[in-house]
């Protein structure tokens, strides 16, 4: 049986990541970024539990790197948050649990006790800040800093608690309109950048559409949630509220429809959007990550045809070379591999006339990530000695192999890895 090039980057970094000794003495992995889950320590730890969860490599190397994140006290409390801190750590120790289910357990209970205390602190701030007629801030709601990406961990920890149902009714809650200023806004509207600092390029603030960082996590929290039979009061409301909202700033380029990275003020007020340049497709922005949302909220919804529409708006994003030259990198968060990675999870769920051509565009998406004739130890080395990339998850090595597992091999994740990304 032949051996997809892609697997062989995967074993070569993970052999490269095999022990956190590997690391320099003087790595930002083991110390600055020893904590998070982006770039450090716990995410990498995930490339080795997959690989030990589907019988690839030992669990050691896993425990060695998830060692090597907590040989100091965890950050909890308001400095941190789903992908820094306990939540971070929580998520890879639970990933290994799954598959070790006499392992971690006192540690995990301890973090699900704290996690519950800091999630219930989050909402009431958030309760008063709508009560009281203010914005949110990006990192009140969103995946990687705030409440949404709360609620993908208890989704998968304690899909039945109290606190997981506060979580959902404050996503439904948050799609309601809020007037600032003698103007209705969305819910989810902010008055900073898309970063949650002042940005003189956003007078009047923006509503972001991302993944990451805006109303396309709370979406796909909500559509998993209703999957998985969890309904608030005013859950399916919301989420045809995020749809409209969607299908409202939807336009077409190239093979099919495209989604904003966010709305301006000034484009709410016109209600059009300021011509832009093909952006690149990515989980964190754009269509990409946004078609998966859809998909799995027509799913929720038992809307069949929204769900082709938003398959087939994949698959148009996918083969159009114009979007697809605006993507620069390799790595999960943006690049090529989180790309592979979207489009495999979206075809596991796919629509019979849709799942074929969804497939049918992986093969581009790897080879581009390792063109034939590539060196993988080579490939390896600028990897990890990448600045903006480094060994980590979100844009580094661990994650380029992570996604690129699942589309070589045809067989979903062994373990929950990427639900702290909201694609499954």
């Amino acid at each position: 049986m032949t051996t997809h090039p892609a697997l062989g980057l995967v074993h070569a970094i993970a052999a490269r990541l095999a022990s956190p000794d590997s690391m320099p003495l003087d790595s930002k992995t083991l110390s600055l970024d020893r904590q998070h889950l982006a770039y450090g320590p716990p995410g990498i730890a995930l490339l080795h539990i997959e690989l030990a969860a589907r019988g690839l490599g030992p669990w050691h190397r896993a425990h060695d790197w998830l060692a090597a994140a907590s040989r100091e006290p965890l950050t909890s409390g308001p400095d941190s948050h789903p992908f820094y801190g306990v939540p971070a750590f929580a998520h890879a120790l639970s990933c290994a649990a799954d598959h070790l289910p006499s392992s971690y357990q006192r540690a995990l209970d301890a973090m699900d006790r704290q996690i519950a205390v800091d999630v219930g602190r989050r909402l009431n701030t958030a309760h008063r800040r709508i009560d009281a007629g203010r914005l949110p801030q990006p990192a009140e709601f969103d995946v990687i800093r705030g409440l949404t990406g709360y609620g993908a961990y208890l989704l998968r920890r304690n899909p039945g608690s109290s606190t997981m149902r506060a979580v959902l009714d404050y996503c439904v809650r948050l799609t309601e309109p809020i007037t600032h200023h003698g103007e209705t806004l969305p819910g989810w509207w902010t008055e900073t950048g898309p970063s949650g600092s002042p940005d003189d390029r956003f007078p009047g603030g923006h509503a972001n559409t991302g993944m990451a960082h805006g109303i396309g996590g709370v979406l796909a929290l909500l559509a998993l949630a209703a999957r998985n039979g969890l309904d608030t009061d005013g859950h399916h409301t919301a989420l045809r509220t995020i749809l409209a909202w969607l299908d409202r700033w939807k336009e077409k380029a190239g093979r099919g429809p495209v989604w904003p990275y966010w709305v301006t003020q000034g484009e709410l007020r016109t209600r059009r959007l300021a011509p832009s340049a093909p952006r690149r497709p990515s989980w964190c922005y754009g269509t990409a990550g946004l078609a998966r949302a859809q998909q799995l909220a027509a799913l929720a919804l038992g809307d069949a045809s929204r769900q082709i529409d938003a398959e087939n708006a994949l698959v148009a994003t996918l083969t159009d070379p114009e979007q697809l030259k605006a993507t620069t990198d390799n790595g999960l968060c943006h690049g090529f591999a989180g790309l592979a990675q979207a489009a495999a999870r979206t075809a596991d769920d796919a629509h019979s006339s849709t799942a074929g051509k969804l497939r049918g565009a992986i093969p581009a998406l790897l080879a581009a990530v390792i063109p034939p004739g590539t060196d993988p130890e080579r490939m390896v080395t600028a990897l990890i000695q990448d600045e903006e990339g480094g060994p980590g998850l979100l844009d580094g090595a661990a994650g380029v192999a992570l996604a690129l597992l699942a589309p070589s091999t045809a067989a979903p994740p062994r373990s929950a890895w990427d639900a702290c990304l909201l694609i499954a």
